[in-house]
């Protein structure tokens, strides 16, 4: 039995890694919750690959320590190999063959008998809907099922842990839907995923906590939801005549403890707040006492792609759009007296 580290899977100490010149990782401390789909997100280069080609032992760590399943990625590395399931960022399939066939060669090279590897594959072709494609070449299959069929290629020996180095690159979305719903059926199992990816709105959808990690360290983790809370939100208002903006511009001021920002030419106000600080009906109820009837309201949450920007420090997020429409998660009304009350 390898060491245990409580109910983490996966557990990085201080790892570093260094190609010639380039500082992979630097310190990189991580610790990934068994049974849940865990986010490792940053910008190309901050060292998502590279942490997990240590975990999946492809690559050691010049310093630090990592453990996997309990057991030491250096030290037992054999044993590592036996929990885990890798899929990369583009399929390792033979496309000469047929999917029944990848995953029987699969099942071999992990020293299962014939039967058993013929039998793992019928499995799980048949439980992951490619069971009507599997005798085909997988050079005929569409990108979302060889994705899939390489995905399930790396559950031939049910691991504990799988790793998903950005498992949706280039898939339309309906295809990226049927990953993200292999995903969470394995994770209802009790599989724990290490997910590195590009898209923000998949780690939104499918990771209960989330590492955004930047040039080789982690710099902030937490629940998607609470790591949204701390960037904070925006009240946007619409008002219908320009001269209303003086009148209504005091009432977010005293909302958010500091002035709006006013652009006339859209007869917008807006104001940061605190998330979740201030109710839509607050707002619409305190410029109606003020005597302002507003075109359109909008208390806006940042999306996790503004959370990305302002913490990788690679782009900075504006500070909303002005064309009256938001990409983040948004409560809005369009409001007249009648219907707020």
């Amino acid at each position: 039995m390898g060491q245990t580290t409580g109910d983490a899977v996966v557990v990085a100490e201080g790892l570093r890694k260094r190609f010639g010149s380039t500082e992979a990782l630097a310190g990189l401390d991580l610790t990934v919750p068994a049974g849940t789909v865990y986010g490792l997100l940053g910008p190309n280069g901050a060292g998502k690959s590279t942490a997990i080609r240590i975990f999946a032992t492809l690559t050691r760590p010049d310093a630090g320590r990592a453990l996997v399943a309990g057991h030491d990625v250096v030290r037992d590395a054999v044993r590592v190999r036996h929990r885990i399931g890798l899929a990369g960022q583009y399929a390792a399939l033979d496309e000469g063959l047929t999917g029944r066939e990848n995953l029987h060669i699969f099942g071999r090279l992990f020293h299962l008998t014939g039967r058993t590897a013929r039998r793992r594959a019928d499995d799980l072709l048949d439980r992951f809907d490619l069971a009507h494609a599997a005798d085909r070449l997988v050079r005929t299959y569409s990108g979302g099922m060889r994705r899939r069929l390489d995905l399930i290629s790396s559950l031939i020996v049910s691991p504990a842990v799988l790793f998903l180095d950005e498992p949706t690159t280039g898939l339309d979305p309906r295809s990226r839907n049927e990953i993200w719903q292999t995903v969470r059926e394995l994770v209802a199992d009790g599989m724990t995923v290490l997910l590195t990816t590009q898209y923000l709105d998949e780690a939104d959808h499918l990771a209960r906590h989330i590492a955004v990690i930047d040039h080789g360290r982690v710099v902030t983790s937490g629940s998607p939801e609470a790591l949204k809370a701390e960037l904070g939100g925006r009240i946007d208002v619409v008002v219908r005549a320009v001269a209303e903006l003086d009148t209504a511009a005091p009432v977010l001021a005293r909302l958010a403890g500091s002035a709006p920002d006013v652009d006339v030419d859209q007869r917008l106000l807006s104001v940061p707040i605190s998330a979740d600080a201030v109710s839509l009906p607050s707002v619409v109820r305190l410029l109606d006492q003020a005597g302002v009837d507003p075109e359109d309201v909008a208390v806006r949450r940042p999306t996790l792609d503004e959370v990305f920007l302002r913490l990788t420090d690679r782009a900075r997020p504006t500070d909303g759009p002005t064309d009256g429409t938001t990409d983040g998660t948004t409560d809005r009304t369009t409001t007249t007296k009648e219907t707020v009350g």
